[in-house]
């Protein structure tokens, strides 16, 4: 018995000696020393989809979302959500990112929507114009469809595919290996093979003429350079393969390592004073609910995936470790308020290292509660790192580093929040910023027409009203909006210039193989009743990089680390990217010419009847803006050429339009952080 008296004793003295934790450390959470165990992907964070984004812009592109007063101009990196319509004027061109590396694009008089995006499906009408999918990776099991007045298209496989919507046909070309399940308005599938043509004409009973495809125009050829330059980014590196935008990080600032985080990216040319979520403005999104729209032509994944840290004297944005599976949020920020007192601002800083995001939107059950979904880092709540198994009362939740950071804190009148391009408030009294309470849930704001589309009184181009009400054919019908509209009391009935999603539903098609692309239609053979479908899918489709579930490389151990740069130093810029060449217009259809082989860079002889638009001389590059607190030297890129002008049947070529937006073009200049034209 003294024994085991003597024992308990020791042992009561070595449990006493044990260091207390400090819950408010001023030191950086440490990562946790040993991986949690896996814990299964939430039900949440499997209802999430990336959003498609609008990520390149060129000349007059106008964008309508359902609850808008108008058509307001387009805005680069903007979110989609079904029902939502873009329209490129006679010069313009605009690029919608659906996927990883998976892009649709449409120019000169197109206008392109989205009805609908499931996780595994997506769904594009194009009414007129020319529209491009370049698609270099399809995952098994996923499906494009393409919805145009001839017909739908499905396309279950990477390659590269071309519609062309005139008043009284459509013709679809497959290229790169491609091929496609074709269903016009008889509602009988039949199989696109690759390297094939098909032109459609008339409406309930339409003649199918196939051919072998002309070869690719200049505008053809600029979409493959810019696919290529978009699918190998440097920064891809150092980001989960499903998160859009690493080109931009590449052009506008630098990667370092830090401490404790890592690898974090820190942008270049940002203002003296600048904090992050201070230069854009809050848009609602029918799915996703208050959303941040910024104004920097990199204002994706640093505010959609990640955390921010002030390190010592700037801003850095912090990935996290590498997940399989990123997670799409609309904003990483706590929202702050206070006594509710009239004219009083809605405040919101973002969230630092770890900390989770109080969900605001979703179903009911999700909002409120505390979420780190596509977060591979440590949990940290109240600065102390959790357990992934520690259930967290988002009551308790009050610590949030970067509210003491000076300028982090900032808002807008709560009448005035959501409501176009506001300059926000500065809270520079650090004590007033910690007096505020978070919101733990829903933001007591409702949303007005000025708030779907992020523009007041911007106007924009209309397209014209045959190309509006133009039906298309489809295998469903679009996702209705007008209940989600009317919760919000917003005006569920369409306006008169809103577009109409007329539509001409038709049996989805059951999977076919297509011919053998060795095989080539006769050029001018006229189909009168296209076959029936037989047979499964074909192969040939890229194996994705991401899996339904969210693992973690590394478990709670923390960010990866590199070999830090020499101390006092600042990582040296890249070396200037090269510029593709500008592309010439699509044109009018060319005549039948052999199929080209499908290759990786194909070749590229100038296709008949197109006129080639002249080179201009390319601009210089702007001088770099100031950089805040040494942040890394902006980069200067080599300028780019403007896409490719084309001559519509029967007009003249249409006049240059303004100047492109977007940052993603390869060299392309910037002029500040709205691109080249403010919005």
């Amino acid at each position: 018995m003294p024994r085991i008296l003597a024992g308990l004793l020791t042992l009561l003295m070595v449990l006493g000696a044990a260091p207390p934790s400090r819950a408010g450390s001023s030191s950086p959470p440490p990562p946790a020393d040993s991986p949690a165990p896996a814990h299964p992907e939430t039900e949440a964070d499997a209802q999430e989809t990336t959003p498609p984004r609008v990520s390149y812009l060129h000349g007059e592109v106008s964008f309508w979302r359902p609850g808008a007063a108008d058509w307001a101009p387009a805005a680069l990196n903007m979110p989609l959500a079904p029902g939502d319509v873009l329209y490129a004027g006679p010069a313009g061109n605009v690029e919608i990112q659906i996927g990883p590396r998976a892009f649709a694009r449409a120019a000169y008089g197109a206008q392109i929507g989205l009805d609908n995006q499931e996780p595994d499906f997506i769904q594009l009408r194009v009414t007129s114009g020319h529209a491009a999918l370049d698609l270099r990776e399809l995952a098994p099991g996923h499906t494009v469809e393409l919805d145009t007045p001839g017909a739908a298209f499905t396309v279950d496989r990477a390659g590269y595919y071309h519609a062309e919507v005139r008043p009284d046909t459509t013709a679809f070309r497959t290229y790169r290996g491609g091929s496609a399940v074709m269903t016009p308005a008889g509602g009988t599938a039949t199989p696109v093979a690759a390297n094939q043509q098909v032109v459609i004409t008339g409406g309930d009973s339409p003649r199918v003429e196939t051919a072998a495809p002309p070869a690719l125009t200049a505008w053809d050829r600029w979409n493959y350079q810019r696919s290529d330059y978009l699918a190998q980014p440097a920064s891809a590196k150092q980001l989960p393969a499903g998160v859009y935008g690493a080109e931009t990080l590449d052009q506008h600032g630098s990667w370092r390592t830090v401490e404790s985080y890592g690898s974090v990216w820190v942008p270049a040319g940002v203002a003296p004073g600048w904090s992050p979520y201070s230069t854009g403005r809050w848009i609602w999104d029918p799915r996703f609910g208050w959303t941040w729209l910024d104004d920097a032509p990199w204002g994706w994944a640093p505010y959609h995936h990640g955390r921010w840290i002030f390190v010592g004297s700037y801003w850095a944005w912090a990935p996290g470790p590498i997940i399989v599976r990123p997670v799409y949020s609309p904003a990483l920020v706590v929202f702050l308020g206070g006594p509710v007192v009239v004219g009083r601002p809605l405040y919101w800083a973002p969230l630092g290292w770890g900390e989770p995001v109080i969900r605001w939107w979703g179903r009911p059950r999700y909002v409120g509660v505390a979420w780190w979904g596509g977060w591979g880092g440590p949990r940290v709540v109240n600065n102390v790192v959790i357990s992934r198994t520690t259930t967290v009362n988002v009551t308790t939740i009050n610590v949030y580093r970067n509210v003491n950071v000076t300028n982090a804190v900032v808002g807008v009148p709560a009448d005035r929040f959501g409501q176009g391009a506001v300059r926000p408030v500065r809270l520079a009294d650090a004590g007033e910023a910690r007096r505020l309470t978070p919101v733990r849930g829903a933001v007591d704001v409702r949303p007005v027409a000025a708030s779907v589309t992020g523009s007041a009184t911007a106007a924009a181009t209309r397209p014209p009203d045959a190309i509006r009400a133009r039906p298309v054919v489809a295998t469903r019908a679009p996702v209705d909006t007008a209940p989600v509209l009317r919760e919000q009391g917003l005006p569920a009935a369409a306006a008169a210039t809103a577009p109409q999603p007329q539509q001409r539903i038709v049996p989805a098609p059951a999977r076919v193989t297509p011919p053998a692309a060795s095989v080539t239609p006769t050029p001018g053979v006229t189909t009168p009743a296209p076959g029936p479908a037989r047979g499964p899918a074909g192969s040939g489709r890229a194996t994705p990089d991401d899996g339904p579930r969210e693992r973690v490389r590394g478990g709670d151990r923390g960010p990866r680390q590199t070999t830090p740069p020499d101390a006092g130093r600042v990582p040296a810029p890249a070396r200037p990217t090269v510029t593709p060449p500008a592309p010439s217009a699509p044109g009018a259809p060319a005549p039948s010419v052999a199929a080209p082989t499908p290759q990786s860079a194909p070749p590229a002889p100038a296709a008949p009847a197109v006129r080639q638009a002249p080179v201009a001389a390319p601009p210089p590059a702007p001088p770099a803006p100031a950089v805040q607190n040494a942040p890394p030297r902006a980069r200067q890129s080599a300028p780019v050429e403007r896409p490719p002008r084309v001559e519509p049947p029967g007009k003249g070529a249409p006049e240059r339009g303004p100047g492109e937006r977007g940052g993603q073009e390869r060299g392309g200049p910037e002029r500040g952080p709205r691109g080249d034209r403010d919005r």
